[in-house]
């Protein structure tokens, strides 16, 4: 009897244990002062209806500084995790996560970078495509947005479209960045202690047109979307071993690139 007791309990801890890892799974979002259901849902690529109804909001416009908000279709990289474990947990395949994040190694995932659930949600809402208002006193001409398009084109073309935006997010930070120049095109084409700041300027890829992607990447950076979350700089870790980049601070960490302030 004792034994028979003690298989249902460890069967039903066993169950608990099982539910717990996929309900901590689930991305989380804590608001800061002044931040809007729409720029928070504009950070992940998300729609403001998603999180309202993750959340079971009772208005949209009803948010508070401190309140922790589930982010539906995003799943946040624990230490320890792998993604055999986090698709299992979803119910889904290491292809499908691969394929959703942009991700060619499987083995490389690193902690606290955001990954698409795939089929969990939609990816993004299309913006229109006229040009879009300037933010925070960045002012971009249409030669500079088709600059900065070439650039995360070269850049992040092959990573999910979240992390494109956040590409295209880091280049504006550095404009508003006292420490940088003050347009998007000097940013771009800076050579600082004889080193190009981006890759693509040095081997010529800047020069390849846009893709539809990342076009629309820019426009909702422009638009006030930052996914990289303040960050003035990004790399890639299998890419790069330079050791100053290293030591900066990370904001966050997206399929393939680690960003940084």
């Amino acid at each position: 009897m004792f034994k028979q007791l003690k298989s249902v309990l460890l069967c039903t801890f066993c169950i608990l244990l099982l539910g717990s890892t996929t309900a901590e799974a689930a991305l989380q979002h804590a608001v800061q002062r002044g931040e809007t259901l729409w720029r928070i849902s504009r950070q992940y690529s998300v729609t403001v209806a998603a999180i309202d109804s993750a959340n079971n909001l009772t208005s949209a416009n009803l948010i508070q500084a401190g309140q922790v908000l589930v982010i539906p279709g995003r799943h946040r990289v624990s230490p320890g995790e792998t993604l055999w474990r986090i698709s299992q947990n979803y119910g889904s395949t290491v292809t499908a996560f691969a394929q959703a994040n942009g991700i060619s190694n499987t083995y490389l995932i690193i902690p606290g970078q955001i990954l698409v659930v795939p089929g969990a949600g939609q990816e993004r809402t299309p913006l229109p495509s006229r040009m879009l208002p300037p933010v925070s006193g960045v002012n971009l001409s249409q030669a500079e947005m088709d600059l900065l398009a070439r650039l995360v084109r070269a850049e992040a073309g092959g990573e999910p479209y979240i992390g494109q935006v956040a590409v295209a997010a880091s280049v504006l930070n550095r404009v508003r960045d006292p420490r940088f120049p003050d347009t998007v095109t000097e940013v771009i084409f800076q050579v600082a202690g004889g080193f190009y700041q981006y890759c693509p300027v040095e081997n010529g890829t800047i020069n390849i047109p846009a893709d539809q992607s990342a076009i629309n990447a820019v426009r909702d950076a422009v638009n006030g979307s930052d996914p990289s979350l303040g960050a003035t700089g990004f790399y890639n870790p299998r890419k790069t071993t330079n050791q100053w980049v290293r030591r900066q601070p990370v904001t966050t960490v997206i399929a393939n690139h680690i960003f940084f302030r």
